[in-house]
């Protein structure tokens, strides 16, 4: 169980949202029982340290411990003080002019991970992640708090919107053309 328990760990600590007992088992090829089996045996190891097994239904996720809150409160305030720095920045960007947008796609125009820039991004209110009508995975989308800070009432009235809507588009495509696509929703 061991191996399992280590898989299952690196899993929800990457995925870093809610996760369905029934997803776990077909990314880990076993039975839904052995899921059960191995969240009991990983929730035991991580007794009395700093992150635990958080479970709502039939959903798992790793969180913080409530005795570290304190703590990890102080970092995030440090956090959403700071500059957003250029990873942040380009990838705002992209939700505002790409929106709705995939984190694939995102990542494809970076040309890296975004997810813990995207996180931050959640984090401070400026994104937000919705349901893609396609049910394959989650879409962003720039809040009405970024919008209002921005002075627009939609991204539509962002400056030189169609122009650079347009370059990333054509980037896209000729991408896509020259590789092969990226495989996103």
């Amino acid at each position: 169980m061991q191996n399992t328990d280590t898989i299952l760990e690196a899993l929800l600590f990457v995925k870093t949202e809610p996760i369905s007992r029934k997803k776990l088992a077909e990314f880990m090829k076993i039975d839904e029982n052995g899921i059960n089996k191995a969240l009991a045996s990983l929730k035991e190891k991580l007794s009395g340290r700093g992150v635990r097994i958080i479970e709502n239904g039939d959903s798992v996720m790793l969180g913080t411990a409530p005795e570290a809150s304190g703590f990890i409160e102080a970092i995030l305030k440090e956090e959403l003080n700071k500059d957003l720095g250029r990873a942040g920045l380009e990838t705002v960007s992209i939700v505002l002019f790409k929106s709705p947008v995939t984190k694939t796609e995102i990542d494809f125009i970076r040309g890296v991970n975004s997810q813990f820039i995207l996180r931050n991004l959640m984090v401070r209110g400026l994104i937000e992640r919705v349901p893609n009508p396609n049910g394959r995975s989650s879409l962003y989308q720039p809040t009405f708090e970024l919008l209002r800070y921005m002075g627009v009432s939609g991204v539509d009235e962002l400056p030189d919107y169609k122009a650079v809507r347009d370059s990333l588009d054509n980037f896209k495509a000729t991408t896509e053309s020259e590789e092969g696509g990226i495989g996103a929703a």
